[in-house]
């Protein structure tokens, strides 16, 4: 994972985290049956990740470019509470968003992969990029991945801001000691 000086104090900030759906939350391929059916593989790992981020009191949202049922289900099921689909240009997305949560720029973080995900990365506090990721995202990240999108990119990237707010430890005592687990999707 690279980390830049400045990310730990804007991870400490954060509220409410954004994701892409193809090349971070997926693996960015898109795969279509022989009768135009879409498929989209999404990581058990990054999934239980955004759930313990709500656990923890964090919001999570996703904008994407394209349009599927897959991601309504996957966020449905994930109980990620914010989803703008078909959103070429995210802006407009962004600040409905901001809108409807009340928060400023610096409490949002954004995990991107592709140039569509820069109008967004550079307003939020805290930009994040998949390994994957394309040149110019990477280089305008705080925090980049060590991890492909689709393959616990995800992950890493929230267990970063959990570990920044102090939030790991609780995390982990959660699993070590008899609690019930049972309401934790992946």
């Amino acid at each position: 994972m690279e980390i830049n000086s400045r990310a730990l104090r804007a991870a400490e900030k954060i509220k409410l985290i954004i994701f892409d759906v193809d090349g971070v939350l997926t693996d960015g391929g898109i795969y279509i049956g022989a009768n135009g059916e879409l498929f989209k593989p999404f990581y058990c790992r990054d999934g239980l990740a955004i759930t313990l981020a709500h656990k923890q009191g964090l919001q999570t949202a996703i904008i994407t470019g394209r349009k599927s049922a897959q991601v309504e289900f996957r966020a449905q099921e994930l109980k990620i509470s914010h989803v703008f689909q078909g959103n070429s240009d995210k802006r407009g997305a962004y600040q409905e968003l901001k809108k409807l949560t009340g928060l400023q720029d610096e409490e949002i973080a954004y995990i991107g992969d592709d140039l569509i995900d820069l109008p967004i990365m550079l307003q939020v506090g805290l930009p994040m990029a998949v390994a994957d990721a394309v040149a110019e995202v990477r280089s305008r990240a705080l925090v980049v991945s060590g991890f492909a999108g689709g393959r616990g990119a995800v992950r890493e990237l929230l267990e970063f801001i959990f570990k920044a707010q102090g939030r790991w430890e609780q995390i982990m005592a959660d699993f070590i000691t008899p609690q019930d687990n049972t309401n934790l999707a992946q």
